[in-house]
């Protein structure tokens, strides 16, 4: 970081700091922005004096806390196409839902580019979606949001049909399909589920037997679990494939 300005130094101090959602030690910190551990230590408290809420000190670690507002940022080419590409996914997978503001984040993204940029030079495009599960996937975000049990037809791999209520947990998005990790009250157990496989789905009207962050606690210990008896490394859910056996 030779000849870099201490302005562009503390804003990348501020952007590190950011990309930590958990106290981070200073030499941690110094080393991924390339500078010494003393300096480190002046920027923090340049920053601190200048009203940013840092928290934290030596030997503790450092976390920016809610509150701080930066002036919108420049992005580089490297960023606006992973920020373009992952909106079109998000615009082709889910066009009844969360595409929606996708495009309208798109059409926010194209009105801060330079001058003679536009969305359309990112020449990533992104495929159409294997089947429609948008309507699934809305009530799940509800259920999730509402901490609400939800009831669902489900088919299995082999057609076969059942009935089960449901605590959401949370969805994963691979190549070509969702899949649905929950609670299951039939068998009284975490499943995951592929929303192309679930027939009809309506909340069940009561809500979810635990709080949902501490459902989620529970699951990442299950899948965790899972994966350590294979041979895998750590992923989202213990089976990823398209064609992903049901866990149900």
């Amino acid at each position: 970081m030779a000849g870099m300005s201490r302005a562009a130094r503390l804003l990348d101090l501020i952007e590190a700091l950011r990309r930590h959602r958990r106290p981070v030690r200073g030499a941690d910190l110094a080393a991924e922005l390339g500078v010494s551990l003393r300096t480190l230590y002046r920027d923090i408290a340049t920053l601190q004096g200048q009203g940013v809420p840092v928290e934290g000190e030596a030997g503790l670690g450092y976390v920016l806390r809610p509150g701080l507002t930066l002036p919108p940022l420049n992005f580089d080419i490297d960023e606006i196409d992973a920020l373009v590409l992952g909106l079109r996914l998000v615009a082709r997978r889910l066009p009844e839902t969360l595409g929606r503001d996708a495009e309208s984040a798109l059409a926010k993204i194209e009105a801060v580019l330079p001058k003679g940029r536009s969305i359309d030079d990112v020449q990533l495009l992104v495929g159409s979606p294997a089947g429609e599960t948008g309507p699934v996937l809305e009530t799940i975000r509800r259920g999730i949001r509402d901490e609400a049990a939800l009831a669902i037809d489900y088919r299995d791999k082999n057609g076969a049909p059942s009935r089960r209520v449901v605590w959401p947990v949370l969805v994963g998005f691979f190549d070509q399909v969702e899949v649905f990790a929950a609670w299951c009250e039939l068998r009284a157990g975490f499943r995951h589920f592929r929303l192309d496989r679930i027939a009809a789905i309506e909340p069940a009207g009561r809500g979810i037997g635990r709080r949902h962050r501490i459902l989620l606690a529970d699951w990442k210990i299950y899948r965790d679990q899972e994966e350590a008896k294979g041979e895998k490394g750590p992923s989202p859910f213990p089976s990823t494939p398209a064609n992903a056996p049901d866990r149900s």
